[in-house]
């Protein structure tokens, strides 16, 4: 998300980081560029004209007269601007209620509700320790029922049953009690969506919100329907005292504006992001380090949180001891660090969050081929144990095999086992050295053949 915007405005504010003065006229064509830039980004119009005003105004005040450094300041400005436009300081959920705490999740059908219900079950189960009881109210979509069910199963979260022939309010009141006697902690309600806003369906959610006195009524919004979701936002915050809002999709959209526009149509933060289609993709929004990847200047909390939650600890600690030992670098161990790369959202993920490396992954995007990652994960699963361990073994007619049972070719072949070679060369010096080094195996191991694009 945010991929066009961030390239044009850190184009546009380059030059205005080594002016040693600011003036109306030097500022002028800049602000014109951010706003152009921002309306490109489908940011609601409203929001652009507030968001240009407040930097003019700042820019040109006593905050940054007073400064040594008055191009940079501006720079702190136009972040400072977007912080506040997303949303200002992060804010979580607050289910400092009497258990069940109720989180009732509305919006349009199709914005991903369902799916959003289980993340944020998965999100409170494994990060905030909390039991949770899951029931869909949706009776038009049995399909809905169903599909709750099944991402039920899979994160290990009971769903409360329902039928297409009960009553929401009804559903919903049985949920609750079933969580008020059995010591839940949490009761995720998710409702039905519709096609259109239409006054059946708002009376229908409202109706819920007071059967259910929720204490979180979150919106759940697609990101790639840009303006249309700040409309979309209006018209539920008319309704519902909303909470807050979950931004679904926020990886299939590069331009970001619904983020920019929710907030300030609503008046409620942007609490949690949703990133891809797992059960896990689903992150806590902080407005302050978003701004700060708009801007290129990275985001290394949120890499070292990902890292902390999704990276396997025991299994890094045995390859580097194993090196450290000189007992080399195998195929299978080579095939752990393309895992764990994946899990971390690919390298150009992990590159749009490194400081001053946002540009290098959007070049990622056009020059390689994440899947290619997927592709070499399933030559090593081709090979046989003996051959991931001593890949000195594998032959011609060996790597035909390998390759039909990859679905590949020995071209494709050649590449991992050469890949692999240096990758074990550049284990094997930092088995040597020691140290800071250690920190560059999973970087270095997981490059796609050919190494980092160039620039």
């Amino acid at each position: 998300m945010f991929n066009s915007l961030s390239e044009r405005l850190s184009k546009t504010l380059q030059s205005m980081g080594k002016k040693a003065r600011l003036t109306e006229d030097n500022i002028a064509d800049t602000l014109k560029e951010v706003r152009k830039a921002l309306l490109e980004a489908d940011v609601a119009l409203p929001v652009v004209k507030q968001f240009v005003s407040q930097v003019r105004t700042r820019a040109l005040g006593r905050e940054v007269r007073a400064s040594l450094t008055p191009g940079q300041q501006f720079l702190k400005v136009v972040q400072s601007e977007l912080e506040s436009a997303l949303g200002g300081p992060s804010e979580s959920l607050n289910l400092a209620a009497r258990p069940p705490a109720v989180v009732l999740l509305a919006g349009l059908q199709g914005a991903g509700k369902t799916t959003t219900a289980a993340k944020l079950a998965k999100f409170l189960t494994t990060r905030e320790k909390k039991r949770v009881l899951m029931v869909s109210v949706d009776v038009y979509r049995p399909a809905a029922m169903e599909q709750l069910a099944t991402l039920g199963a899979q994160i290990e979260v009971e769903v409360y049953p329902s039928t297409a022939d009960q009553s929401p309010q009804e559903l919903a009141r049985q949920a609750k009690d079933k969580a008020e006697r059995g010591g839940y902690d949490v009761l995720l309600v998710d409702t039905a969506g519709r096609l259109g806003i239409d006054e059946a369906m708002m009376a229908e959610i409202a109706g819920l919100h007071s059967a259910l006195d929720p204490i979180e009524t979150l919106f759940v919004v697609d990101a790639m329907t840009g303006q249309d979701a700040a409309n979309t936002a209006k018209a539920f915050a008319d309704v519902l005292p909303l909470t807050g809002v979950i931004l679904t999709k926020a990886d299939g959209d590069a331009r970001g504006g619904a983020a920019l526009s929710v907030k300030t149509v609503t008046g409620q933060p942007i609490k949690f992001m949703g990133i891809g289609e797992t059960v896990d993709g689903l992150e806590a929004f902080h407005p302050d380090r978003l701004a700060s990847r708009i801007l290129g200047m990275g985001d290394l909390m949120g890499l070292i949180e990902e890292a902390e939650q999704k990276l396997d600890r025991d299994k890094a600690e045995r390859v580097a001891k194993k090196v450290m030992k000189g007992k080399g670098f195998d195929l299978e161990d080579f095939r752990d660090q393309l895992t764990q790369m994946r899990n971390m959202g690919g390298m150009k993920a992990m590159l749009e969050k490194l400081p001053g490396m946002g540009h290098l992954g959007a070049q990622m995007q056009s020059s390689v081929d994440e899947k290619q990652f997927m592709r070499m994960e399933a030559v090593i699963n081709s090979m046989t144990p003996g051959e991931r361990r001593d890949p000195e073994v594998i032959n011609g007619s060996r790597k035909q095999r390998i390759a039909n049972g990859s679905g590949t070719d020995v071209q494709e072949v050649n590449k991992v086992i050469k890949q692999h070679k240096q990758m074990a060369k550049m284990m094997k010096k930092v088995g040597k050295k020691g140290g800071m080094q250690n920190m560059m195996r999973g970087i270095s191991g997981m490059m796609p053949p050919g190494g980092m694009p160039r620039l």
